[in-house]
């Protein structure tokens, strides 16, 4: 058992891109924790979805031995944080289980959006920030400039270590930095367990493998554990290290990091931020900061081909015990069959679901559009939760509409100023503060609807700055608006896949071009076809598809005109019956025509 006081736990955190996976492979090749033969760039990073979009999606641990200056050895716990604004609940967790983190900034491109949030949220958990430069060979490096964003807009006092973890360049100093500067953990080894779930994965031989930091006490195979929020008791089968890989040990003390096992073989018994307690000794209350990961954004999948849904299900079951973070439920869709609905913590981790579904389980896959959750209010009294714009009351029933808000900030040179403010403003943007950071960058924040980001906003915004603006967002709580469903109807058939809410002012605009993507889209048939928008029960937009025109008159060389009368009249009572008859078979691009909206409209 290693000693409280030789034990250092702390996680590297930092916008995108800025270079935190790079510095964990140079802290791991320092220490000695993964040799020359198997180190690989971003080790952290075992999936390859991460490798081959350079980001951390699930947070991770490993446990690192170093002797330091001073001859004493050290243990040290990096946990690996995401970098993505969507995972920002995996981040706060991680951060819950260290007593300091590694603030990493590029020289070249300064504070951003996510290195702001993370390290308000970092100081809100009183945890001891050592603010590091990253990046310095670069020519555009601006170490002076960095840091008066780091002294000014971080409000960090302590001098920044300058460093290039590319090079490995100061990362002697960084792990000095680590044992000076990061608070050695302060439990009580002789108090009762208190440990913290900081992730979780599944594995189909082990079953639920659980990340916990120990706060107190300890916990050993054959002991009975408790999740504090369930109530539900489990066996410890073994407990160990990540180094980076699982090495079993006799027992986790007070102030360690390691995993726990205990044959559980649903996740979903297992919540991210709870505590675990000592079944014989359980307390009174939680370790702090524990809330559940709520999905932001819903989109309904559905198989290309009808007769791939039972491995859909199946995927989405396997899938769901390494992410559990978001949830699906059958739904069935007249245009599309049967397919599942559901919820993910932002546009990118839908994107990765989806990904991973079709890359990992072989599927061709159809996505509807996302959209969020909306609270409506009936006339009756009755408060709704709906996440699918096809469960929507009638208008009639309607009392009011709550949209969820988000708190957006923007940092961004001074030049794109313009180009930003009218993107917000076309999206139902609220003012709420302008600061300038440094003489040519700037900090916007707005209040924005959540609907009007999860469609190509971030795309927009990458393209008004010309890819130099950064974003991070959270929870505003529910307003009240004047949203309507706006439905799509084919042929005098609504088509609810392709339902949708907009604000009131925007749906003749949305609906107008609706109705001409999909007149591109879709297929000309043997008769006509009518394209329309309807909210509340009234057409707003309309498109026609003409039909296809065979030449009946072909054959006709000359002759009485009451001939070639009788021939287009005979074509006009066919084309009038398929009409009557007819189906129109809708392809694959139409279910997302609303994505593109946006490009149509520049």
């Amino acid at each position: 058992m290693t000693a409280p006081a030789r034990i250092r736990n702390f996680s590297i955190i930092a916008h995108i891109d800025h270079g935190k996976s790079t510095l964990a492979d140079r802290l791991l090749e320092a220490t000695g924790t993964i040799s020359a033969r198997e180190m690989q760039a971003q080790v952290m990073d075992s999936m390859e979805l991460e490798r081959e979009r350079g980001i951390t999606i699930k947070a991770k641990a490993v446990r690192m031995r170093y002797r330091a200056e001073d001859g004493q050895d050290y243990i040290l716990n990096l946990i690996d944080t995401p970098g993505h604004v969507d995972f920002s609940y995996e981040v706060s967790r991680a951060l819950a289980a260290c007593e300091g983190a590694l603030l990493v900034v590029d020289a070249t491109q300064g504070v951003e959006a996510q290195t702001l949030a993370n390290a308000t949220l970092a100081q809100a958990l009183s945890l001891r920030l050592v603010p590091i430069i990253n990046k310095v060979d670069l020519p555009a490096a601006d170490v002076e400039g960095v840091t008066e964003q780091i002294f000014d807009v971080l409000k960090i006092d302590s001098d920044p270590l300058a460093i290039s973890a590319k090079q490995g360049l100061g990362t002697a100093e960084v792990l000095e930095a680590i044992v000076r500067d990061v608070p050695p953990p302060q439990g009580d080894p002789e108090a009762p367990l208190a440990a913290l779930i900081f992730d979780s994965n599944f594995s189909v031989y082990r079953g639920v493998i659980l990340l916990v930091r120990v706060v107190d006490g300890g916990m050993a195979a054959g002991m009975k554990l408790r999740f504090f929020s369930t109530g539900h008791e489990i066996v410890v089968e073994e407990v160990g290290h990540l180094i980076p890989k699982m090495a079993a040990g006799e027992r986790l003390s007070a102030g360690e990091v390691g995993y726990v096992i205990c044959g559980i073989k649903d996740i979903h018994q297992v919540r991210v931020g709870d505590t675990l307690m000592e079944a014989a000794r359980p307390r009174t209350e939680p370790l702090p900061g524990y809330k559940e990961a709520k999905p932001v954004v819903f989109a309904g999948i559905f198989p290309v081909n009808p007769a791939d849904y039972p491995d859909l299900a199946a995927a989405l079951e396997k899938l769901n015990l390494e992410d559990s973070s978001f949830n699906y439920q059958p739904e069935s869709s007249q245009a599309l069959g049967f397919g599942f609905r559901l919820g993910f913590l932002g546009l990118l981790h839908m994107d990765i679901v989806k990904e991973r579904l079709e890359r990992e389980f072989d599927l061709s896959l159809i996505v509807t559009s996302p959209n969020v959750v909306y609270r409506v209010k009936t006339r009756k009294g009755e408060d709704l939760v709906i996440d699918n714009p096809a469960k929507f009351p009638p208008h009639g029933d309607i009392q009011s509409i709550e949209e969820p808000f988000v708190l957006v900030t923007i940092v961004l040179p001074v030049e794109h100023q313009e180009g930003v403010l009218n993107l917000l403003k076309e999206r139902r943007g609220e003012y709420v503060g302008i600061e300038y950071i440094a003489a040519n960058r700037m900090l916007i924040r707005y209040r924005l609807p959540l609907c009007e980001m999860v469609v190509n906003f971030y795309d927009r915004l990458k393209s008004v700055s010309k890819g130099y603006a950064s974003l991070d967002y959270a929870d505003a709580g529910n307003r009240a608006s004047d949203m309507v469903r706006m439905e799509i109807l084919i042929h005098g058939e609504p088509v609810d896949a392709l339902s949708s809410v907009v604000h009131r002012d925007k749906a003749y605009d949305v609906g107008r071009l609706m109705c001409a993507k999909l007149k591109e889209l879709i297929h000309r048939q043997n008769f006509e076809v009518a394209i329309q928008a309807r909210i509340d029960s009234r057409i707003i937009a309309r498109e026609t598809l003409s039909a296809k025109r065979k030449d009946v008159l072909a054959k006709c060389y000359g002759g009485d005109i009451t001939r070639k009368r009788k021939l287009l009249s005979k074509q006009k009572e066919g084309k009038k019956r398929a009409k009557q008859f007819g189906a129109v078979e809708l392809p694959q691009e139409a279910f997302l025509a609303v994505l593109r909206l946006d490009e149509d409209k520049k």
